[in-house]
């Protein structure tokens, strides 16, 4: 493999996880099943989710597994606002959400009679706490919900203040937290809220497998019916395989958290300062030092389209992400980038850079002694017609 900027989309498995996986998966047994060997799944799981738990903050019966961050927003967005009181049919959004949020509050606009209320950026990706307040208010509101790091710019959103506000406001909170695992600290306890969404891929475990931390307070409809195994919210077998290999890797995020952060902070500062010294034009996107997860780094590019650029660098063997959305391969303004206020064209040349685990100094070197020659030919090449520019 050449060199992989792209770890906010999916990072590598770590070794034990795998290891963990494999021998996970030569056990034999439902862990709904009463005899020896569903019980021996059982404890497997249930050992599994005690991990999950402490990772987290949280109490193991709070731990809902699920197929990942998507069906956890979902669960959180389509059970909260089912299980609302029939006068509570407003839904509180930030602008900017990743679109797991965005399309679920969209169809729920769309079939079940909620209203959004979409509440403003700022210039830096932050959530206007004024705004966000002022939304919660009415009586109406059957539930609110925001990244805890934004997936794309990588801001740092002000968590316990949002969550108080909905808490003041008795509105239920959901925190979409699968940007933010294995690189802050989270403690489901230490907030006020209802739920919280993470996807074991994104800290080295396998794909497949999230959770949603529900609130033992908190209610939701559930979405798919079948057998309740999990508090009667989530039906179906669990995978007792991948709980497994997802609990070695949030143990393992946990405790390389503070040195982790601390190594990719260096690595995200040297890459920042070298994207700047290469492209003085290049723009940052979100917030400078301690307000910006570690592990993002996300430029704007004057003149070039973020797709070309990309395309350039996995050529010269680079692999980043535009962050911005793609349907039916035509290359779209990033939406986060449009919520905090620029225009269409510059958010059409958006590029995200995103460290990890595996990631050296060789690697940051290598996107930098790329990207000139890539940004040269890119901004030559200029916007295609379906750009917005």
């Amino acid at each position: 493999m050449g060199v992989y900027l792209d770890h906010a989309a999916t990072t590598p498995m770590l070794p034990e996880a795998i290891d963990a996986y494999a021998r996970a998966m030569s056990e034999v047994g439902n862990p709904s099943s009463i005899h020896s060997a569903g019980q021996n799944a059982r404890r497997l799981l249930e050992e599994a989710r005690e991990a999950v738990a402490a990772s987290l903050g949280c109490d193991p019966i709070e731990v809902v597994f699920t197929s990942g961050g998507t069906e956890a927003v979902n669960l959180a967005l389509k059970g909260g606002f089912w299980a609302a009181a029939p006068d509570r049919r407003r839904i509180v959004v930030p602008n900017g959400e990743h679109h797991a949020t965005i399309d679920t509050v969209e169809w729920l606009v769309a079939h079940e009679g909620a209203r959004a209320s979409w509440v403003a950026l700022d210039d830096q990706g932050f959530v206007d706490a004024d705004a966000w307040t002022d939304a919660l208010r009415g009586g109406d509101v059957a539930l609110a919900t925001a990244l805890w790091v934004n997936n794309e710019v990588g801001t740092i959103e002000p968590v316990a203040e949002l969550a108080s506000a909905a808490a003041s406001a008795a509105v239920p909170f959901h925190l979409d937290a699968v940007a933010a695992y294995g690189h802050v600290p989270i403690s489901f306890r230490a907030l006020r809220a209802a739920a919280l969404s993470v996807s074991a891929h994104k800290i080295g475990g396998p794909a497949g497998i999230g959770a949603l931390v529900l609130s033992r307070t908190a209610t939701v409809v559930p979405t798919v019916h079948g057998g309740g195994q999990q508090r009667n919210v989530r039906s179906g077998t669990q995978d007792v395989a991948a709980a497994v290999s997802f609990a070695v890797a949030a143990e393992a995020a946990v405790a390389a958290l503070d040195a982790e952060r601390a190594r990719l902070t260096g690595l995200r500062d040297r890459l920042i300062a070298g994207v700047r010294a290469a492209v003085p034009a290049a723009r940052l996107s979100g917030p400078e030092g301690d307000a910006r997860v570690a592990s993002n780094a996300h430029f704007t590019f004057p003149g070039a389209q973020g797709d070309s650029l990309l395309f350039l660098l996995d050529a010269a063997g680079v692999a980043v992400s535009t962050g911005s959305a793609c349907q039916a391969g035509i290359p779209e303004p990033s939406h986060v980038v449009l919520a905090m206020g620029r225009p269409a064209a510059e958010a059409s040349s958006a590029l995200r850079i995103t460290l990890g685990r595996t990631t050296t100094e060789a690697d940051v070197d290598a996107f930098l002694a790329a990207l000139p020659d890539a940004y040269a030919r890119a901004a030559k090449a200029g916007f295609t017609t379906t750009s917005g520019a």
